[in-house]
């Protein structure tokens, strides 16, 4: 696309979309009228339409191109769901509403599904995300504690946790102590004793962890944390390797939250609306958000008699129309589909990762699972390339980069986490592969190329730092 095609500054005197002059408007009061016209760009219709076609046509999506982020499960939206939730009965709904007899039976029917896919007693969809859903986890983990007389003030997290963690516990009052990984990515379960004192809340985990490696001491780490009075927070960001093949309640987590917008293909990305379910075991269940959605005979009623709640986290139930689509991926798959769906995500995961690991560094030996995690440690070694120049070349190649620097340098040094998922095709895979394998030849042939890339997106690379200390938030005329 031109800059001439995205230029702001195509205004000429006189040309009109439309005409909201007062004097056509007698209608409107003089002390409402504007005293002078707003200082607005001046173009047609045809000009105004193009302009905007012309901006969504940068918007990068999983409906337009491979998106492969790791962690961040950027599953394909099937277009049924869209339409189920935009039918008039549901869209309609005021956000308030409260005995709508459809809408808390599909709320507590994908209860039902969540309790049987996790192994959980009871869940809550008020929380409007992930990050929201673990703030409502260790919230409860610490309301439990008070309610048992208890002063704890740790909670223990991983080397290779996702940052959100730390920034949940801290919010929440604790101090984070950090558990060292193994060499196969996994937590070092004799770290985790050395540090397993009486003051410790809980441990927070993602199982699969950020390495994509499954963590196989899983029970004993639970034992651990359970023998040392504390409990077991299970980050769902990873859940896509685990649909309809184990719970975490068989694991020993406590509570869990889960991402409809990673592992049940609602929309991601763009701030919202997402949605992040969290589900307990009973001995936490008094505890949830009010109201919940309670199923008494053949009727469904919101429950607010909860005296020990930790209270209200979202202004309304939750983002329903999350939990519509969730419900209708949920009832389309049948649990077979579901086993199926994580299979393929594994499969692709491991597919990509072994046709890869010969031309960049592969840091963790262990099968990974949903993800696999990749180094440029060797291209920056060699030639100065680093994760960022491969990311950003990958954008002329026409596919998304996958997550970079994650897990964080100090444990995995310029990683690139690769997350496939379930929907994409052999061919779709085989072309990602083709292309890094082509960046890998050019970091050794012509790592000049790499360092100015992107080079065919309308706005060249950025200068980061500057960008995230003085952003220019709104377009102003020159």
């Amino acid at each position: 696309m031109s800059e001439k095609m995205l230029a702001f500054e195509k205004s000429k005197p006189g040309r009109r979309c439309t005409t909201f002059t007062t004097d056509e408007r007698p209608d409107v009061p003089a002390e409402l009228r504007r005293k002078t016209r707003p200082k607005l760009p001046e173009l047609s219709e045809l000009q105004l339409v193009r302009h905007y076609v012309g901006l969504s046509h940068l918007n990068f999506s999983i409906d337009t191109n491979f998106y492969p982020l790791g962690s961040c499960t950027m599953k394909y939206n099937p277009k049924v769901h869209e339409k189920a939730a935009r039918v008039p009965q549901i869209a309609g709904l005021h956000p308030l509403e409260s005995s709508n007899q459809q809408m808390l039976s599909m709320i507590w029917e994908m209860e039902q599904i969540l309790k049987a896919v996790t192994g959980m007693d009871t869940f809550t969809f008020q929380p409007a995300a992930g990050a929201q859903g673990e703030f409502v986890g260790i919230s409860l983990i610490a309301a439990y504690h008070r309610a048992q007389g208890n002063d704890k003030q740790v909670v223990l997290i991983p080397d290779s946790a996702h940052g959100t963690n730390p920034a949940t516990a801290a919010m929440c009052g604790y101090r984070v102590e950090e558990i060292r990984s193994t060499e196969r990515g996994t937590v070092d379960v004799d770290d985790l004793k050395s540090k397993m004192t009486d003051q410790v809340a809980g441990l927070m985990l993602t199982n699969p962890n950020t390495f994509g490696v499954f963590e196989d001491e899983i029970l004993e780490i639970a034992e651990i944390v359970h023998d040392g009075g504390g409990l077991l927070y299970y980050d769902g960001a990873n859940m896509n390797a685990f649909l309809g093949q184990c719970r975490p309640g068989a694991m020993g987590f406590d509570v869990v939250h889960i991402n409809l917008h990673k592992t049940f293909t609602t929309p991601h990305g763009g701030g919202g609306p997402g949605s992040g379910p969290v589900g307990v075991k009973s001995i936490l269940e008094p505890y949830l958000p009010t109201p919940i959605v309670r199923k008494i005979d053949e009727r469904f009623v919101l429950d607010f008699d909860r005296p020990e709640s930790i209270g209200k986290v979202s202004t309304f139930w939750g983002n329903f129309g999350m939990v519509v689509r969730a419900f209708v991926y949920a009832k389309m798959l049948g649990a077979e589909g579901m086993r199926r769906t994580s299979e393929m995500a594994v499969l692709n995961a491991n597919y990509l990762t072994r046709k890869l690991e010969d031309v960049y560094d592969r840091p963790k030996k262990a099968q990974p699972m949903h993800e696999g995690v990749l180094s440029a440690a060797g291209q920056k070694k060699a030639n100065g390339i680093t994760a960022l120049d491969i990311a950003k070349r990958l954008i002329d190649y026409g596919i998304h980069p996958p997550t970079i620097y994650f897990p964080l340098p100090k444990v995995c040094p310029e990683a690139l986490l690769i997350e496939p998922t379930e929907t994409e095709s052999l061919e779709q895979m085989d072309e990602f592969v083709e292309a890094m394998r082509a960046i890998a030849k050019e970091a050794d042939e012509q790592p000049e190329l790499l360092k100015a890339a992107p080079h065919d997106t309308p706005v060249r690379r950025l200068d980061e730092a500057t960008a995230a200390r003085k952003p220019i938030l709104r377009w102003q005329p020159e």
